[in-house]
Formats: C-alpha cells, sequence, structure tokens
C-alpha cells in the first residue's frame, strides 16, 4: 500500500474545544488505546464523512463560527 503525501497545517480553536483533545486523550487511554492528538483529528473527520447528510449539517451548526487567524497576545 502506498502511502499518502503527509500535509502540515494549523488553525485557531477556543480553549474549551482544544481541552477536550486531551480529555478524548485520557478517554483513549482508559480503554487501552494510546491515541495522538492527529489521530483523534483523522478520526474526528472520518466519523464526520461517514453521517448522513443531515447528522453532518447538525454536527456543523452545533461548532460555532470563529475568527480565523493567530490570536493576539493570548497569554
Amino acid at each position: 500500500m502506498k502511502k499518502s503525501k503527509l500535509v502540515r497545517d494549523s488553525f485557531t480553536m477556543p480553549k474549551d474545544e482544544y481541552a477536550a483533545i486531551d480529555s478524548l486523550k485520557l478517554r483513549a487511554g482508559k480503554l487501552g488505546q494510546s491515541v495522538k492528538k492527529s489521530e483523534l483529528l483523522r478520526a474526528g473527520i472520518k466519523a464526520l464523512a461517514a453521517m448522513s447528510d443531515i447528522a453532518y449539517k447538525l454536527a456543523l451548526s452545533n461548532v460555532p463560527t470563529i475568527k480565523t487567524g493567530r490570536p493576539k497576545d493570548a497569554k
């Protein structure tokens, strides 16, 4: 099987959603499955791709739109 070419990207997300990544990593660990952040995001994409149009549209409507770009000195 030929390996896919990898693409590096960056994005901005709310802190609470970013914190959910750690929570999901811990959850996977408790289930005996070690997982990286990128693997969680890729699993989420696969789950979205498998949804019906109605479920997909509902999932998208539950994600608020945020301003793109790097946050201004968010320390």
